[in-house]
């Protein structure tokens, strides 16, 4: 279930990409070989960008290629490195749930207005954003489960 789900997300990223570059040539072509760059594009672009940022990094991305500050963590003994998994995902997890109500409320509120050139409800275009909270939130709870049966506490950088 989960290799199926983790294909679905990146045949999702895979196919952001493919209309970020497609749309990045279309407005090369119309730019520089008609002389007649296209608005919509630019827009196109832009919301594309926004979303496979915040795609990746929500579902595509594992935790072990996130950025990290792991010198100290390799310094610390392995019961120290528990305790820093549980309060570093409970405080990234719980603000990330603190957050999600008041976000998908600005998220759902920017429905009624439009980007400038497509019209597209600047809901789907920061819609995003709620995913990654979301990611986050499950993301974490995993992580405090693992950690708390002792799991994933080795040095960071050596695959387990």
């Amino acid at each position: 279930m989960r290799a199926l789900f983790l294909r679905c997300a990146n045949g999702v990223g895979a196919a952001l990409f493919l209309g970020l570059f497609l749309v990045f040539v279309v407005q090369i072509v119309a730019r520089f070989g008609f002389g007649r760059p296209l608005p919509w594009t630019d827009e196109l672009a832009v919301i594309l960008y926004v979303w496979i940022i915040l795609w990746a990094g929500a579902l595509m991305v594992p935790e072990r290629e996130q950025v990290m500050f792991d010198l100290v963590w390799n310094a610390a003994p392995r019961s120290v490195r528990r305790w820093m998994r549980l309060v570093g995902n409970a405080m990234i997890g719980g603000l990330s749930a603190w957050a999600l109500p008041a976000c998908w409320d600005y998220v759902h509120f920017m429905k009624r207005e439009g980007t400038p050139v497509l019209g597209i409800p600047f809901m789907w275009v920061f819609l995003p954003f709620v995913v990654l909270l979301l990611a986050l939130v499950v993301r974490c709870a995993f992580g405090m489960w693992r950690a708390w049966q002792g799991l994933d506490l080795e040095d960071a950088g050596v695959p387990s």
